[in-house]
C-alpha cells in the first residue's frame, strides 16, 4: 500500500502486482517496421494519460477492472503489435517483434472519492505517480512492454483509467483510437468500429532521401546554460483559460489576427510569458515547435495509428518575443504551421533518415500539443464519458518542461475551458504566475 500526497489531500492506494495481458486469441508472429517519423529520437519516451470516471448507479455491482481487463485482451487481437516489443536494427531503425507477450496491467483501489479529485482537478493529479505506477525496468523504449494500463477503483464507485504508451508506436490520435476500441468491446461490441491500419511505409523516406526545406526544428544547438536545470527544483502548475479570458486575450490582437484559433492564441500567450519568466539573454534564439497532425494533410487512411506529426519551428530572439505585443507571437506560430506542406513533410522524413534519427532542438525550445480535439474525454467504457482526460504533467519527454498541452477541461464552476500544464524551475514559475492574466490562475 502506498500513501499518495496531492496538493490538497492525502489518500492511500492499494495495488496488485503488475501482470501481463496477452491477446485473447493467437496472433501472427512477425516483424513490423516503424515509420521514419515514428523512430526519431524525440519520440523515444513514454507518455502517461489519465481518464477519470464517475460512479454510474445503473452499473451497480459491475467491476470496471474485470470489464476493462477482458476488453483489453480482446482488443489486442486486432492491435497485436502493441502486445509485442520494439527492437532496434542497423542505423537505429526501430521495428516491432510481434511476440504476443502482452501489455502490463495493474489493478488498484484508492480510498478517495471522485468528488475529492474534482474539487482540485487537475492540480490534484500532477504528482500522483501511484495512479499510474511505474514498475521498475518497465519503461524502456526497447524490449519493454509498449503499454501499461492501471485501473484504480475509487471509494465512490467511480474509477481512474490510466495508460502509459511508448511514443514510438503511436501518437495522441492513435492511442485514443486504441482506447475507444477497448471501450467499444467493453460495451459489448465484437470488434472495433474503426479497424487499425499499420501501413507505416506511408511515412517512410524517399529513395534516395533529399532535404528540400529548411528545418529549424532539428538544428543542433549546444545548451551551455542549463535553462531548465536543476530538474529537482522544477515546479508543476496548471493554467486554466475560460472562454471569457480567451475572448479578452483575443481583443488585444490586431484585427487581422482575431480569427486565429484558441490554440494559437493560448500557446502564443504561454510561450511569450514563459520566455519572459526564464529571463533569457535578449539575443538568445528561442523556438516554438508547432505540432501539426498529418492525418488530413497527407491523406492517411482511417485507422492509421502511427505517429502522424510534423513539427515546424517558429524562430525569433528572446528580446523580440518578450518586447513585442502578443500578436507577434501569434503571427510566428501561424506562419510556422503553414510550412507543413506535403513537400515539407517528405523533406522532414528524409532528414530524419539522413541525420540518423535526430532529436528536435531542445535548447530554449517550447512545444505545445493541441489535445482539444483528440477525444480522451470521449472514451466511454460503459460508465459514461470521462470527467477529465489527458496528461496531468508537463514533466515527461526527453527533457522535462519543454512539452506542454492544451487540454479541454470543465472547472468546478461548470465553465468549459482549456487547461495548460507547465513545468518550470521554481523561480521562473513564480515569475510566470505573478505576470499571468488576472482571473486565469
Amino acid at each position: 500500500m502506498e500513501m499518495v500526497q496531492t496538493i490538497d489531500f492525502f489518500f492511500k492506494v492499494r495495488r496488485c502486482q503488475p501482470e501481463l495481458i496477452a491477446p485473447a486469441n493467437p496472433t501472427p508472429y512477425e516483424f513490423k517496421q516503424l515509420s521514419d517519423v515514428d523512430d526519431q529520437q524525440s519520440l523515444r519516451f513514454h507518455v502517461p494519460i489519465i481518464n477519470i470516471y464517475q460512479h454510474n448507479p445503473s452499473l451497480e455491482g459491475k467491476d470496471p477492472v474485470k470489464v476493462i481487463k477482458e476488453a483489453i485482451a480482446k482488443t489486442l487481437v486486432f492491435y497485436y503489435p502493441f502486445a509485442g516489443r520494439v527492437r532496434e536494427g542497423p542505423g537505429r531503425k526501430l521495428f516491432v517483434e510481434c511476440t504476443g507477450e502482452g501489455i502490463l496491467f495493474i489493478e488498484a483501489d484508492a480510498d478517495v472519492t471522485k468528488e475529492q479529485f474534482s474539487d482540485a482537478l487537475p492540480y490534484s493529479l500532477s504528482k500522483v505517480e501511484d495512479i499510474i505506477y511505474n514498475p521498475p525496468n518497465s519503461d524502456g523504449i526497447l524490449n519493454s512492454p509498449l503499454l501499461l494500463i492501471q485501473v484504480t477503483r475509487l471509494k465512490c464507485g467511480g474509477f481512474i483509467f490510466a495508460i502509459r504508451f511508448n511514443h514510438t508506436m503511436t501518437d495522441a490520435f492513435g492511442i485514443v483510437q486504441f482506447m475507444k476500441a477497448i471501450a467499444e468491446i467493453a460495451r459489448g461490441a465484437f470488434a472495433p468500429s474503426i479497424f487499425p491500419v499499420w501501413q507505416r511505409t506511408l511515412l517512410t523516406a524517399r529513395d534516395p532521401p533529399r532535404i528540400t526545406c529548411r528545418h529549424y526544428e532539428y538544428d543542433h544547438i549546444v545548451d551551455n546554460k542549463g535553462i531548465l536545470s536543476p530538474i529537482n527544483n522544477m515546479v508543476d502548475r496548471f493554467s486554466f483559460f475560460s472562454p471569457l479570458q480567451i475572448s479578452a486575450l483575443r481583443q488585444t490582437l490586431p484585427t487581422h489576427l482575431r480569427h486565429c484559433s484558441s490554440f494559437e492564441l493560448i500557446t502564443a500567450y504561454v510561450w511569450r510569458l514563459r520566455t519572459i519568466s526564464l529571463q533569457l539573454r535578449p539575443e538568445e534564439e528561442v523556438r516554438f515547435l508547432c505540432i501539426v497532425n498529418l492525418r488530413s494533410k497527407f491523406d492517411l487512411p482511417l485507422g492509421y495509428y502511427g505517429n502522424a506529426l510534423v513539427v515546424p519551428a517558429a524562430v525569433t530572439t528572446a528580446a523580440k518575443l518578450c518586447e513585442n505585443p502578443l500578436g507577434y507571437a501569434v503571427e510566428l506560430i501561424r506562419k510556422a504551421k503553414a510550412k507543413a506542406t506535403q513537400e515539407y513533410i517528405k523533406s522532414m522524413t528524409d532528414l530524419i533518415v539522413i541525420r540518423g534519427r535526430p532529436s528536435f532542438t531542445t535548447n530554449v525550445s517550447f512545444t505545445v500539443s493541441d489535445l482539444t480535439r483528440v477525444g480522451f474525454e470521449e472514451v466511454d467504457f460503459g460508465w459514461g464519458k470521462a470527467i477529465f482526460g489527458g496528461p496531468t504533467t508537463a514533466r515527461h519527454g526527453t527533457i522535462p518542461g519543454i512539452i506542454s498541452y492544451c487540454i479541454p477541461f470543465m472547472n468546478k464552476e461548470g465553465e468549459k475551458g482549456i487547461v495548460v500544464p507547465l513545468c518550470l524551475p521554481a523561480p521562473a514559475m513564480e515569475r510566470f504566475m505573478e505576470k499571468f492574466m488576472p482571473g486565469c490562475k
